[in-house]
Protein backbone atom coordinates (compact mmCIF):
# COMPACT_ATOMS: atom_id res chain seq x y z
CA UNK A 1 0.00 0.00 0.00
CA UNK A 2 1.48 3.82 -1.05
CA UNK A 3 1.42 6.09 1.39
CA UNK A 4 2.36 9.62 1.93
CA UNK A 5 3.94 10.47 5.10
CA UNK A 6 3.35 13.74 7.03
CA UNK A 7 6.54 14.10 8.86
CA UNK A 8 9.87 11.64 9.17
CA UNK A 9 9.92 8.81 10.62
CA UNK A 10 13.12 6.94 11.39
CA UNK A 11 13.79 3.49 8.99
CA UNK A 12 10.81 4.45 6.89
CA UNK A 13 11.64 7.58 5.15
CA UNK A 14 11.27 11.33 5.39
CA UNK A 15 8.43 13.82 5.26
CA UNK A 16 6.52 14.31 1.55
CA UNK A 17 7.73 10.56 0.77
CA UNK A 18 5.80 8.30 -0.95
CA UNK A 19 6.72 4.87 0.44
CA UNK A 20 4.84 1.32 0.02
CA UNK A 21 4.32 -0.60 3.25
CA UNK A 22 2.57 -3.67 4.52
CA UNK A 23 -1.16 -2.72 4.20
CA UNK A 24 -2.29 -3.40 8.39
CA UNK A 25 0.33 -1.21 9.36
CA UNK A 26 -0.71 1.83 7.34
CA UNK A 27 -4.18 1.37 8.09
CA UNK A 28 -4.11 0.65 11.95
CA UNK A 29 -0.70 2.80 12.97
CA UNK A 30 0.41 5.53 10.46
CA UNK A 31 -3.07 6.45 8.90
CA UNK A 32 -4.90 6.67 12.50
CA UNK A 33 -1.59 8.68 14.42
CA UNK A 34 -1.69 11.36 11.86
CA UNK A 35 1.65 10.02 10.51
CA UNK A 36 0.63 9.55 6.86
CA UNK A 37 -2.22 9.75 4.18
CA UNK A 38 -3.66 6.99 1.92
CA UNK A 39 -1.53 7.85 -1.53
CA UNK A 40 -4.76 7.91 -4.18
CA UNK A 41 -4.65 9.29 -7.74
CA UNK A 42 -6.00 12.89 -6.22
CA UNK A 43 -3.99 12.98 -3.28
CA UNK A 44 -0.86 12.26 -4.81
CA UNK A 45 -1.80 15.43 -7.62
CA UNK A 46 -2.43 17.55 -4.74
CA UNK A 47 1.16 16.87 -2.62
CA UNK A 48 2.68 16.91 -6.88
CA UNK A 49 1.33 20.79 -6.69
CA UNK A 50 2.33 21.27 -2.75
CA UNK A 51 5.94 19.66 -3.59
CA UNK A 52 6.60 21.85 -6.36
CA UNK A 53 5.44 24.70 -4.76
CA UNK A 54 7.48 24.33 -1.61
CA UNK A 55 10.55 23.69 -3.93
CA UNK A 56 12.28 27.12 -4.00
CA UNK A 57 11.72 27.33 -0.02
CA UNK A 58 13.49 23.73 0.13
CA UNK A 59 16.42 25.47 -1.89
CA UNK A 60 17.01 28.64 0.19
CA UNK A 61 16.71 26.21 3.72
CA UNK A 62 19.31 23.98 1.72
CA UNK A 63 21.43 26.79 0.89
CA UNK A 64 21.14 28.33 4.55
CA UNK A 65 22.41 24.58 5.69
CA UNK A 66 25.06 24.43 3.59
CA UNK A 67 26.62 27.55 4.48
CA UNK A 68 26.63 26.59 7.84
CA UNK A 69 28.28 23.41 7.25
CA UNK A 70 30.66 25.02 5.48
CA UNK A 71 31.61 27.23 8.38
CA UNK A 72 31.14 23.87 10.91
CA UNK A 73 33.79 21.72 8.65
CA UNK A 74 37.02 24.07 10.14
CA UNK A 75 35.59 23.10 13.67
CA UNK A 76 37.31 21.01 16.52
CA UNK A 77 35.97 20.98 19.82
CA UNK A 78 37.54 19.55 23.18
CA UNK A 79 35.83 18.30 25.77
CA UNK A 80 37.05 18.56 29.46
CA UNK A 81 35.78 16.50 31.78
CA UNK A 82 36.42 14.71 35.17
CA UNK A 83 38.53 11.79 34.82
CA UNK A 84 40.11 8.60 36.80
CA UNK A 85 43.65 8.05 36.90
CA UNK A 86 43.32 5.38 33.83
CA UNK A 87 41.23 7.70 31.99
CA UNK A 88 38.11 6.77 32.61
CA UNK A 89 34.66 9.46 32.29
CA UNK A 90 32.88 9.74 35.52
CA UNK A 91 29.52 9.46 33.77
CA UNK A 92 29.79 10.04 30.32
CA UNK A 93 29.66 12.51 27.30
CA UNK A 94 26.97 13.03 25.28
CA UNK A 95 25.30 15.52 22.53
CA UNK A 96 24.17 18.70 25.40
CA UNK A 97 28.09 19.17 25.96
CA UNK A 98 28.69 18.97 22.24
CA UNK A 99 26.45 21.39 21.69
CA UNK A 100 27.12 23.44 24.54
CA UNK A 101 30.59 23.69 23.28
CA UNK A 102 29.04 24.53 19.88
CA UNK A 103 27.50 27.32 21.66
CA UNK A 104 30.15 28.72 23.24
CA UNK A 105 32.36 28.90 19.55
CA UNK A 106 29.16 30.82 18.47
CA UNK A 107 26.84 28.04 16.03
CA UNK A 108 23.35 27.17 17.29
CA UNK A 109 22.60 24.17 17.05
CA UNK A 110 20.16 21.99 18.74
CA UNK A 111 21.34 18.75 20.36
CA UNK A 112 18.75 16.61 19.02
CA UNK A 113 20.54 17.15 15.31
CA UNK A 114 23.74 15.90 16.28
CA UNK A 115 24.54 12.10 16.75
CA UNK A 116 27.72 10.43 18.14
CA UNK A 117 28.60 6.86 16.76
CA UNK A 118 29.22 5.51 19.68
CA UNK A 119 26.62 4.72 22.26
CA UNK A 120 28.07 5.97 25.13
CA UNK A 121 31.59 7.74 25.53
CA UNK A 122 33.37 6.47 28.45
CA UNK A 123 37.00 7.16 28.02
CA UNK A 124 39.33 9.73 26.45
CA UNK A 125 40.15 9.90 23.02
CA UNK A 126 39.36 11.78 19.79
CA UNK A 127 35.65 10.99 18.13
CA UNK A 128 33.19 11.80 15.44
CA UNK A 129 30.02 13.72 15.74
CA UNK A 130 27.74 14.22 12.67
CA UNK A 131 25.45 17.12 12.63
CA UNK A 132 22.43 16.16 10.51
CA UNK A 133 21.53 20.46 9.24
CA UNK A 134 18.98 18.85 6.42
CA UNK A 135 17.93 16.05 5.21
CA UNK A 136 20.77 15.77 2.27
CA UNK A 137 23.71 18.10 4.35
CA UNK A 138 25.38 16.59 7.06
CA UNK A 139 28.48 17.55 9.03
CA UNK A 140 31.25 15.31 10.74
CA UNK A 141 32.49 17.04 13.91
CA UNK A 142 35.92 15.59 15.04
CA UNK A 143 35.97 16.43 18.96
CA UNK A 144 38.69 15.14 21.65
CA UNK A 145 37.66 14.19 25.24
CA UNK A 146 40.80 15.18 27.97
CA UNK A 147 40.49 15.32 31.32
CA UNK A 148 40.07 18.32 33.54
Amino acid sequence: MDIILKQDIPGLGDKDDIVSVKKGYARNYLIPKGFALNATGSVKKVHAEILRQRAHKEEKIKADAQAIADKLKDVSLTISTKTSTKGKIFGSVNTIQIAENLQNQGFDIDRKIITIKEDLIKEVGKYTATVKLHKEVKVEIPFEIVSE
